[in-house]
């Protein structure tokens, strides 16, 4: 029954006593629509129209750094979809471009840096700098551009925070950042005890896995004829990536090394055979107890030529007939598609397994003390049984966590399966509760 209101002759005054509005609350929260929507305001999902500023895309030389920001992205539009989003990026090379633009219709782009003065140089920074809610610093090794959140605190006066990402030793720099700072997750729980080491006054301090572990970027028709061409079929063939203990950005980038680099490299070189000889034992195990294939391929640009080196050219002639050498780089499409037709995969890099598990294939992580903190999330989020120190394990170790996988395979998914339902809703949980820093 609808009542029908008339004209009065007279302003009505309408006045609520406090006893009156009490009552009525209770009265409210005792219906069974106020608990949902209740919880929907505590999470943030009743702001729908927050506006975040993505600062994001570091390279396009690793399909990690690559695979951040489309993993933040997937985030964004599974838990926020009315959020407006700009990246500030600091690269879309190698096809990215056109990529995120591919799969984010609706994503916006403010390139460029900050002057001397602290200011936005272009004028889609100046704008996302006005008209954004919020700045989110997206995963990355350690605290990527801390000048730039510096400089958004100081123009703007504006929330920031950082998501999914490490801590290194030198972030305690940063330490009246990090107080400022209203939400920093860490991506592993080692970066995060760091984090609580330094006493910091940031109101949240949580773990979320890296963003990456989102990522729903695929390109099946580009990875199929790749397959078809060089002989691998789905499930018959593992992936290897081979890794330096010190990435050689120098390299990569053409530019003379430093003494710093070049030292770095000397260590790089003298455990580069160690290190490798051990992935070897397992391809050659796989291969000569399966008859099955492998498929040795990058994560990033120079792995390329590194793969070839150290891990093909070394093997015995009867395996290395079942090895397929990835001579080209790719980018996370065609990457999660690969890895998502093999039965397995072995990784010195991090987010190689991760995309790997985005597509519910089982992968192996081979850490080396050079990298930083990130490699503790794979025991976080419920697979310590594939991270293996490299420096404290034997290449039969690594064979005997390869072939319990290939041996009892629903197994092996099940264990995947609990760990993706912990990383979606600590995900989920955490993209929620960015928005209540607004």
């Amino acid at each position: 029954m609808f009542l029908k209101l008339r004209k009065s002759p007279r302003p009505i005054r309408l006045k609520m006593e406090r006893r009156k509005f009490i009552k009525d609350l209770a009265a409210f929260a005792a219906l069974p629509i106020a608990a949902p929507l209740m919880g929907a305001i505590s999470s943030g999902t009743i702001k729908p129209n927050a506006k975040i500023l993505l600062r994001s895309s570091w390279q396009t030389v690793n399909i990690g750094d690559i695979g951040h920001t489309f993993g933040i992205m997937e985030l964004f539009n599974t838990y926020l979809p009315g959020a407006e989003v700009t990246l500030w990026p600091n690269n879309l090379e190698n096809g990215v471009d056109e990529l995120l633009k591919k799969s984010f219709s609706k994503l916006k782009l403010a390139p460029g840096k900050i002057d001397t003065t602290g200011k936005p140089t272009t004028p889609e920074l100046r704008q996302a700098f006005e008209t954004c809610d919020i700045m989110v610093h997206g995963s990355g090794p350690w605290i990527v551009v801390p000048q730039d959140l510096a400089a958004w605190h100081k123009q703007t006066g504006k929330p920031f925070g950082m998501y999914g990402i490490s801590l290194v030793d030198g972030d305690a720099a940063s330490l009246d950042l990090i107080n400022k700072s209203s939400f920093i997750y860490c991506r592993d729980t080692a970066s995060l005890d760091y984090l609580k080491s330094l006493k910091s006054k940031c109101p949240v301090t949580e773990f979320a896995p890296d963003a990456t572990f989102a990522i729903n970027l695929r390109n099946d028709q580009l990875a199929t004829d790749y397959l078809n061409r060089v002989g691998l079929k789905k499930g018959e063939f593992i992936c290897v990536i081979p890794r330096l203990r010190y990435t050689p950005y120098w390299k990569m980038k053409g530019t003379k090394p430093t003494e710093e680099d070049e030292k770095k490299y000397m260590i790089s070189q003298y455990y580069n055979e160690m290190d490798h000889v051990k992935l070897r034992e397992v391809m050659i195990r796989w291969v000569r107890e399966t008859g099955l294939k492998v498929l040795a391929c990058p994560e990033v640009i120079y792995q390329v030529g590194l793969a070839k080196e150290i891990l093909v050219d070394p093997l015995p002639e009867d395996v290395k007939k079942q090895v397929v050498w990835r001579d080209t780089y790719w980018i996370p499409d065609e990457a999660q598609s690969v890895y998502g037709q093999a039965r397995a995969l072995i990784s010195f890099e991090m987010h190689s397994p991760i995309i790997a598990f985005s597509s519910n294939v089982p992968a192996i992580h081979l850490r080396q003390p050079t990298d930083t903190r990130k490699g503790q999330m794979w025991a976080d989020i419920g697979l310590a049984e594939w991270l293996f120190e490299i420096d404290f394990t034997s290449g039969n170790q690594i064979g005997d966590a390869l072939m319990e996988i290939h041996g009892d395979y629903p197994k092996a998914l099940k264990k995947l399966a609990k760990a993706k339902e912990f990383v979606t809703k600590r995900q989920k949980d955490s993209i929620h509760k960015i928005i209540d820093s607004i």
